[in-house]
């Protein structure tokens, strides 16, 4: 049976969509007693969240993944997400050899390691989380360096325009 604890959502997502592939369902409801029936106890605003960033959506024949057409906005739903995680939690993002490093405050390295492999970035080939940081294995330096750059660029500050000059007295 599997562990409903913390840190679950991705075991609990991939069940979401197996079970949607093998079985009809035709409800939150249903959805949500079959995978407790799994060893998931899930709330529905979660089970909803889930099923959106799944880009599962209801039919008149039941749940069912979205068309292919929609998935270029899941993608873009995946790289806000990214980018709002690195806004909220990276502090620091350095290349040291194939790796890139981010740091971010005790405890949140996995949301931000979780959102990037949501995120499916050609560059990387394996992230690794602790507590509060990240490592990112690339292939190459060359691909560590232009990764590193993708991730700074949500947190560099908005050019602010010069406030006007104030007369002197």
């Amino acid at each position: 049976m599997n562990n409903p604890a913390a840190g679950a959502a991705p075991h609990r997502r991939d069940e979401i969509l197996r079970l949607i592939r093998e079985e009809t369902v035709f409800s939150q409801e249903e959805l949500s007693e079959r995978l407790r029936e799994r060893g998931f106890a899930v709330t529905q605003p979660t089970l909803s969240r889930d099923l959106k960033d799944l880009s599962v959506v209801k039919t008149p024949s039941g749940y069912t993944r979205a068309e292919t057409g929609s998935m270029e906005a899941h993608g873009d739903r995946r790289d806000e997400k990214l980018n709002r995680a690195l806004r909220e939690f990276v502090s620091s993002v350095e290349t040291a050899g194939t790796l890139v490093v981010l740091k971010t405050p005790p405890s949140a390295a996995h949301p931000v390691a979780y959102a990037l492999d949501e995120a499916g970035l050609d560059e990387a080939v394996g992230t690794i989380a602790g507590d509060d940081t990240i490592f990112v294995a690339t292939k190459s330096a060359a691909l560590a360096e232009k990764l590193a750059k993708r991730l700074l660029s949500p947190l560099r500050p908005v050019a602010v325009s010069p406030s006007p000059r104030r007369p002197r007295v």
